[in-house]
């Protein structure tokens, strides 16, 4: 199994750290080889070159037949095996090694076939290179810790105001459309604005534009609802008066159709806009379930697992699960179910299941589709009842989910309520 990162090493502040610290510690090295390699040059040069004139006052020394210098003799113990090989071959050379626990420079020539060597302290020099690369080291990690605190300072204003905007925009996705970035950048005209800046203006502007669009198509669809209250009311009025007959009959049916659409426009119209009052009591709820199949008018079987008290406006609640009946019987096949276990009501037909779109998004006003036993868009619905279910449920502040059935669970369409802190079952208010 591929090993897996941790979420936090994808965001845009880890990534930012890991890249400040590499290009430090880059340039750090390089920096500090260039240094390293330049002083240690120096030194070796200085140390060689004394080395070299204490070997030329040694040679002469020897050639003369004076007493040699301090630290000089013929072939001494401590003499490297390569440097001596090279001054009895008849050349000059350097070398540094360890004798007796401590650095030193050797310099030899050749002397009567045999290696004439001087030695050179080299401590001194080899401190000063390891402080060199100490020093180099200790201000290495400081500048890129100091780098590193700047930059994720910096980074971390970016992201923020990032998250800030990624925030709105989700708060404008689930509906609050009131939602605003409010950058400061983007309020001063003479401020420089920068990416960030620009992307929430954008944002703002955009949730400006699409609250303007929907409270117009808010009032368009509440003031076309009440201009047709009035001639349906009379039009309903003058089809009571004809004769009675099959052609009335159908006539009075559309009527009553059309008034249950303006009612449904004005609904959907209300819960748009946000201006709904919940009135909430203590209610048991499968007496309120019970309720509602009765005012359904339908052959629906009631299934009590566990009932509960909850808290809730009953009037919705039976709105909710009437609409959710209505649709199963409509779109669906026999029996419907409606069963209540706990704060949980699932209203369950046996049709042939919801359309795959609406498992998927939820009801769509006015869509249409073919095939969908207890769809909210079949061939002979317009979609507004599961969509008016939604919103009153999210106005209760309950959760509506609708899925198909599986195969071994008998197949159809599944409707289920949760509604918010339920209370324990236990004697008082009935609805």
């Amino acid at each position: 199994m591929p090993l897996r990162l941790p979420a936090w090493t994808a965001t845009l502040t880890w990534k930012s750290a890991c890249f400040i610290v590499v290009m430090c510690c880059t340039l750090a090295a390089v920096l500090g080889a260039l240094v390293h390699v330049a002083v240690t040059r120096q030194t070796v040069a200085t140390a060689r070159d004394k080395a070299l004139g204490k070997l030329h006052d040694a040679s002469r020394s020897y050639e003369a037949g004076e007493n040699l210098p301090p630290d000089s003799a013929i072939d001494p113990a401590g003499l490297p095996a390569s440097l001596r090989s090279l001054a009895v071959s008849g050349q000059r050379g350097t070398i540094v090694s360890d004798y007796e626990g401590r650095p030193v420079m050797w310099a030899a020539a050749p002397a009567d076939g045999r290696a004439l060597a001087t030695a050179v302290d080299y401590s001194q020099s080899a401190r000063t290179i390891n402080g060199l690369d100490q020093a180099i080291i200790g201000s290495s990690v400081l500048a890129i810790g100091g780098t590193l605190l700047v930059g994720a300072f910096a980074v971390t204003r970016v992201t923020r105001r990032l998250h800030q905007t990624a925030t709105v925009a989700r708060r404008i996705t689930q509906g609050d459309l009131d939602a605003r970035v409010g950058d400061a950048r983007t309020k001063d005209p003479a401020r420089r604005q920068d990416e960030v800046a620009t992307v929430a203006a954008a944002l703002d502007t955009m949730a400006g534009s699409l609250q303007s669009k929907l409270l117009s198509e808010q009032r368009f669809t509440a003031d076309v609802a009440h201009e047709l209250r009035t001639p349906l009311t009379g039009l309903q009025a003058a089809s009571e008066l004809l004769p009675e007959g099959r052609p009335t009959q159908l006539v009075q049916e559309r009527v009553r159709t059309m008034r249950q659409l303006t009612e449904d426009l004005l609904e959907i119209s209300r819960l748009d806009s946000g201006s709904e009052q919940v009135e909430t009591d203590l209610h048991r709820l499968a007496a309120v379930a019970e309720r509602a199949v009765r005012a359904s008018g339908t052959a629906t079987e009631v299934v009590v697992v566990r009932d509960v008290y909850v808290e809730t406006d009953r009037r919705r609640l039976e709105r909710v699960l009437g609409n959710l009946i209505a649709n199963a019987h409509k779109h669906g096949r026999a029996p419907v179910v409606l069963t209540v276990d706990g704060p949980v009501v699932t209203v369950r037909d046996h049709g042939d299941g919801y359309p795959e779109y609406l498992v998927a998004h939820g009801p769509q006003r006015f869509r249409s589709g073919a095939g969908g036993g207890g769809g909210a868009g079949g061939p002979k619905g317009h979609g507004l009842g599961l969509t008016i279910a939604v919103g009153q449920a999210a106005v209760l502040g309950a959760e509506l989910v609708f899925r198909n059935a599986g195969a071994e669970e008998g197949g159809g369409a599944v409707a289920a309520l949760t509604l918010p802190a339920p209370s324990p079952a236990e004697p008082g208010p009935t609805a």
